[in-house]
């Protein structure tokens, strides 16, 4: 399939995919099985500037897209004080992130008006705050096209725009078990990467994933430098 590298866009480009309402969920991602649990919640609730990593998360996705849904596995109570649907994987044995993405798909297919689904991670808390913007820019007009981050010459794949349209594609895939792997079925499909740049005095990756202290610190100076 092909692959394609899409150019940085005009301020004006930029301007105009913001406004672009046709992306209608957003789709913050916990693959969380049964063994993992602890380890995810203790992730997205450690505190970054006084406040859970994860309302980071919403607070930065939310003004990109409509609505918002977490994917996540397990009692969808234990995630209430955010007040956001809880997806559960419809897929079983929990074969990874492209559960979620399933998951996203399918219940953005019953909104309205809804052509695509955009996907962070949920230990991330400094994407882009135009990356659904650069991500719509970067489909050139294609309904088709998987879109994906990029950073580094690094792939970002969880940070993506997926049409709708593919749900019945990625649950056949899915259920081949041939592959659980993202870049495999965004391989299979057209797509393209989007570039982002550093952030911060420190030039630090804008998707680098919070997990040891010394992330945390990390996280702690950027936030601070981020609020001024």
């Amino acid at each position: 399939m092909r692959h394609r590298t899409a150019p940085p866009p005009s301020s004006s480009a930029l301007r105009a995919a913001s406004c672009d309402r046709n992306v209608a969920a957003g789709d913050c991602h916990f693959q969380i099985g049964s063994g993992n649990f602890q380890q995810v919640m203790a992730d997205v609730l450690q505190r970054i500037a006084g406040r859970p990593m994860l309302w980071h998360i919403i607070d930065r996705l939310a003004p990109q897209v409509d609505r918002i849904a977490l994917s996540a596995n397990g009692d969808p109570a234990r995630f209430a004080m955010f007040g956001l649907p809880v997806l559960a994987d419809t897929i079983q044995d929990y074969p990874g992130p492209l559960a979620g993405v399933l998951a996203g798909m399918e219940w953005a297919s019953d909104l309205p008006g809804c052509t695509h689904v955009a996907t962070v991670a949920g230990d991330t808390p400094f994407f882009p705050k135009a990356l659904v913007a650069r991500l719509v820019e970067g489909s050139e007009g294609s309904e088709s096209r998987i879109l994906h981050a990029r950073s580094n010459s690094r792939d970002h794949p969880v940070f993506a725009l997926w049409p709708v349209a593919m749900v019945h594609s990625l649950r056949t895939f899915l259920d081949s078990a041939e592959s659980f792997r993202m870049t495999d079925f965004i391989g299979r499909m057209d797509h393209a990467a989007i570039d982002f740049p550093p952030i911060g005095s420190e030039a630090i990756d804008p998707f680098f994933n919070v997990n040891p202290p010394e992330d945390l610190l990390a996280a702690e100076r950027l936030a601070a430098e981020l609020s001024r």
